[in-house]
C-alpha cells in the first residue's frame, strides 16, 4: 500500500493539479478557454513541478533508506551512459517519424490535431531557446527521474518490471494527448524506450542525455517550422 500511495503521489497528477490550481488562482491560467497552452504559465508550472517532484523523490528515498545516486546512476559510468543516450537521439527521431507515418497510413483517425499546439508557443529564437530549458529540465531531467522511482517501485513492490514498464509507458504516452493520438501513441513508445534502457542499464544517465536531446532537437525542429513561409 506504501509503494502504491508513493506512486500516485510521484505520477505528476496531484502535484501538476495543485500547481496549476494555485497558478490559476494568481490569474496565471496555463491553458486558455480553447485549451491553447500559454507559454508562461506553462513554463513555471513544468519547472515548479520539477522541483517539486525532485524534493519529493529524495526525501522518499532516503525515508525508506536509499540513495539518489543509486536509483538514478547505479553501478555504469556517467559519462558513457550520457554519450550513449544522445547517441540514440537520431534513431529516436526516425522510429517517432516511422511510427507516425504507419498510424496516420492505417488509422488517420487519430490524426485529431492538425498542429503541434505548443508550436504556437515558439515565435523567436528566444522562446526556443526557454523552451528548450524547459523541455529538458521538466522533460530530459523530471520525467526520467520520475520513471525510474516509479519503475523502481513497480520492480519491488508493485507487480515486477514488465508490469510497471507497461504502466508507466502508457501513462507517459496518455500525457501528450494534448498533442493528438498518434502523438501520444509515438511517445509512449519512446516511453517504453528509455524505461526498457533503464531496466537493462540500472541507470537514469542514458535516458536522461537521450531525452533531453530529443526534446531539445524537437524545440529546434518547431522553431524552423514556425520560420518556414506557407
Amino acid at each position: 500500500m506504501t509503494a502504491l500511495v508513493e506512486v500516485l503521489l510521484c505520477s505528476g497528477v496531484p502535484t501538476q493539479l495543485i500547481i496549476g490550481q494555485a497558478l490559476a488562482l494568481g490569474g496565471w491560467t496555463p491553458f486558455t478557454g480553447t485549451g491553447v497552452p500559454r507559454a508562461g504559465p506553462i513554463f513555471a508550472l513544468a519547472l515548479i513541478d520539477t522541483l517539486v517532484l525532485l524534493v519529493l523523490i529524495t526525501a522518499l528515498q532516503r525515508a525508506h533508506g536509499e540513495t539518489m545516486r543509486g536509483l538514478l546512476v547505479g553501478r555504469r559510468s556517467v559519462g558513457r551512459e550520457t554519450w550513449l543516450g544522445l547517441a540514440l537521439v537520431p534513431a529516436m527521431f526516425l522510429a517517432v517519424g516511422i511510427v507516425m507515418l504507419v498510424l496516420r497510413g492505417l488509422l488517420p483517425g487519430l490524426h485529431n490535431v492538425p498542429d503541434n499546439p505548443f508550436q504556437q508557443m515558439i515565435r523567436t529564437p528566444r522562446d526556443a531557446g526557454l523552451f528548450s530549458l524547459v523541455a529538458i529540465v521538466a522533460g530530459g531531467l523530471r520525467e526520467e527521474v520520475q520513471r525510474a522511482f516509479l519503475l523502481r517501485r513497480f520492480s519491488t513492490h508493485l507487480g515486477g518490471p514488465a508490469v510497471g514498464l507497461a504502466i508507466v509507458s502508457v501513462a507517459f504516452g496518455a500525457g501528450h494527448l494534448l498533442q493528438g493520438f498518434d502523438a501520444a501513441a509515438a511517445t509512449g513508445m519512446l516511453g517504453f524506450v528509455w524505461g526498457a534502457m533503464y531496466l537493462r542499464r540500472g541507470s537514469a544517465v542514458g535516458p536522461i542525455a537521450s531525452h533531453a536531446g530529443y526534446n531539445g532537437t524537437q524545440v529546434l525542429q518547431l522553431l524552423l517550422l514556425r520560420s518556414v513561409p506557407v
